[in-house]
């Protein structure tokens, strides 16, 4: 059986003929007419794996269920009330396949376990998979871990993932795959800063437009584990699922266990197609932003000092400069003048408002833009009332207090009595003022994150249900309201709260430098439309270096655009080039939003390059971004892929030229980089074009329009 039915560019081939759960044999992009019986005769019976891993079929891989049936067994000692049923052996009770579903329920009889397995065809491409496991026992089933695990070819021998920290996320690494299992876990309660994202493997050599590719996500905001294993006796596995802590699933009788969506996602043709199939699905949700609009957040701004007066200047030179969209970030609620106070106390400080948050309000919607505040609703600051009355309310193990993480501890989000708190909190807020947007903050781990409903009993889980249980709510009382996703940064950027949020801020680093390697990486796996890229003060707050406007703006401008700058300190000469690049974004936003997302690599290492084609490839723009002083004056040459081969196009320069004179280095021709001669898209995909070595820290752009027929 091939799934799905209909052609899709991830597809796999699944043998229902053994015994047990459906093998799939073949996982990836299908040659052209291959159809299930050339794949199964080409497979071969050893190859391929189950959805789910067992060793009662033979496999000695990391079973993909762990777990044990808590009791003694009829007729066994008192002492024996744990360890049965910890291995499984599955029949087959049914396949349903209707549309872009597919289905398979199974049982083991012996152990009292039934299995839902349940995939999915995305628009774009992708596969989303997951297992439901039911305990139909008469004693409760401690389960310690479910994964969906896929093979992968033989011929694929590296593995790229992810890691970094607080303002520096998504830094790649890549290694060959040997025999044996590598492993990547998130135990953070949010994916984290150096979250792994994605386990993706391929070819040798693979890149941004070459070799074939396979990618497991997890769609979950809370821990999970990624892993692929090889052995001398079994092909390479990619297996992904919710980490479990000790406890945090008891299945009583009739209970059942549903993990996260796993999504996969297979390309033939390299890194920036395995990216299209997850945007496109991206642009396909409910929640999806569409162009989004200018933003300003004030932190970088003003901090904690919040004054009625400075911000409504800030106010008035943002709608000046073209800003759709003005955030009130941290600072404005009760006793919140600098980071160690007031986490919790969500009403209005009558102190720095006496006349509540209304003024600045009407001021920004006056001024023609939306109005967004800033929330952190999971934490509580020791020092808060709220702490002070219900020392009870956060995540701990009962027997201490964790330690502070920025000053701040978690509340337990599946106490009712405290996610109702929040909840009633955050929804007088956005019920009693005119609010258009919510940055949602979490800026500490979840370190000892147990629950004292269970006597410390660890709660990650049930906290991650709570939080989307809770985001939930209040989107649905207020549906026209716009969220972001905000931990520490990038601290919670993944596939499940990308279904419930319009946008997420992608690092608190704003050096635009530093910028330009995290929104490379990050764009593997989140639409731009999402990656919240900001242009920040001249002077780096986090970094110390300086950059020109230009590379600042320009660096923003491939992600949802915005500004962190005190306006105020801006000359009138920069607060006019501030304007022309908003214009240019709110000019261009409608491909950036929308187009196809490529990567260029470059025979230089200073130099990077990448840029967004049309869906219908008529035009596209192209960033050429000297990072540094290269070590020759070659210049580059850039292949730019995805346009239309048979078309013509005309090339120029988008935005500001840099024409600043270097040595040996021609000064660019105003005609274009072409020099006004128009290329087909063959000749720019196979020979490129060249372009000199520029200053470091600048960029060039682009625009590529093809001619009329």
């Amino acid at each position: 059986m091939i799934f799905p039915t209909r052609d899709h560019a991830t597809r796999l081939v699944l043998d229902d003929t053994s015994a047990g759960l459906p093998v799939v044999r073949w996982l990836g992009v299908l040659p052209d007419g291959a159809d299930a019986q050339a794949v199964l005769a080409a497979a071969g019976p050893m190859r391929g794996s189950p959805l789910l891993v067992e060793h009662a079929r033979g496999s000695f891989a990391r079973p993909g269920l762990r777990g044990h049936r808590l009791g003694a067994a009829p007729g066994a000692d008192s002492r024996d009330v744990a360890g049965r049923d910890w291995s499984t052996s599955f029949d087959v009770l049914g396949v349903d396949v209707g549309g872009d579903r597919l289905v398979v329920d199974a049982v083991d009889h012996a152990a009292d376990l039934a299995l839902r397995t349940e995939i999915q065809a995305l628009p774009g491409g992708a596969l989303r998979a997951r297992h439901t496991l039911t305990n139909r026992g008469a004693q409760p089933y401690l389960l310690d871990g479910l994964e969906i695990s896929v093979p992968i070819p033989d011929g694929f021998a590296e593995v790229l993932d992810f890691t970094g920290r607080h303002e520096r996320e998504r830094v790649p690494q890549r290694h060959d795959i040997r025999d044996g299992l590598w492993m990547r876990e998130s135990r953070r309660g949010t994916p984290g800063h150096d979250s792994a994202s994605a386990l993706i493997t391929g070819t040798p050599g693979f890149g941004f437009d070459t070799g074939a590719v396979i990618g497991v996500l997890v769609a979950s905001s809370g821990n999970s584990t990624m892993s692929v294993e090889r052995s001398g006796a079994a092909g390479p596995t990619l297996s992904a699922g919710e980490l479990l802590l000790p406890g945090e699933v008891v299945l009583a009788t009739g209970e059942s266990y549903r993990m996260p969506w796993i999504v996969v996602a297979a390309a033939s043709d390299g890194l920036d197609s395995l990216a299209a199939s997850l945007h496109t699905w991206q642009r396909s949700l409910a929640a999806h932003p569409g162009e989004q609009p200018i933003t300003l957040n004030v932190w970088e701004a003003v901090y904690f000092d919040h004054d009625l007066a400075r911000l409504t200047e800030l106010a008035d030179l943002a709608a000046r400069v073209g800003v759709e969209r003005f955030v009130l970030d941290d600072g404005w609620f009760r006793g919140r003048r600098d980071d160690r106070t007031g986490l919790g106390d969500w009403w209005v400080d009558e102190g720095v408002w006496p006349n509540g948050l209304g003024p600045l309000i009407a001021h920004v919607h006056a001024q023609g833009m939306q109005f967004g505040l800033w929330f952190e609703p999971e934490m509580v600051n020791p020092d808060s009332e709220l702490y002070r009355v219900h020392p009870d309310w956060i995540l701990s193990t009962g027997g201490r207090v964790p330690l502070l993480q920025r000053h701040q501890l978690v509340l337990d989000l599946s106490n009712d009595a405290v996610w109702t708190y929040v909840r009633d909190r955050v929804d007088e807020l956005l019920s009693s003022h005119e609010i258009d947007y919510v940055k949602w903050d979490h800026n500490r781990d979840l370190l000892e994150a147990g629950t004292a409903q269970h006597g410390g009993a660890p709660a990650v889980h049930v906290h991650s249900i709570a939080f989307y249980a809770l985001l939930d709510d209040l989107r649905a009382r207020h549906p026209d309201v716009a969220w972001e996703s905000c931990a520490g940064g990038g601290g919670r950027i993944d596939l499940g709260v990308l279904e419930r949020v319009q946008r997420v801020w992608t690092s608190d680093m704003t050096d635009a430098l530093a910028r330009q390697q995290i929104q490379r990486w990050t764009g593997q796996f989140v639409a731009p439309e999402y990656l919240g890229a900001h242009v920040s003060s001249p002077n780096s707050h986090q970094t110390g270096r300086t950059f020109g406007l230009d590379f600042r703006a320009a660096t923003a401008l491939f992600g949802s655009f915005g500004i962190e700058w005190d306006l105020t300190e801006a000359a009138p000469d920069d607060l006019d080039r501030l304007a022309q690049w908003c214009a240019r974004y709110r000019r261009l936003r409608p491909l950036l939003h929308s187009g196809r997302m490529v990567r260029i690599d470059t025979s230089d290492p200073t130099v990077l390059a990448h840029g967004v084609i049309a869906a219908d490839a008529r035009s596209a723009l192209i960033a050429h971004v000297q990072l540094d002083e290269s070590a020759h004056n070659r210049g580059v040459v850039l292949k730019i892929p995805r346009l239309d081969r048979e078309a013509s196009y005309q090339l120029e320069w988008a935005g500001l030229v840099d024409d600043a004179h270097l040595s040996v280095a021609p000064p660019l021709d105003p005609a274009g980089p072409t020099r006004g001669v128009p290329l087909s898209g063959a000749v720019l995909a196979d020979l490129g074009i060249w372009l000199p070595r520029r200053r470091p820290e600048t960029i060039q752009l682009i625009w590529l329009n093809t001619l009329v027929q």
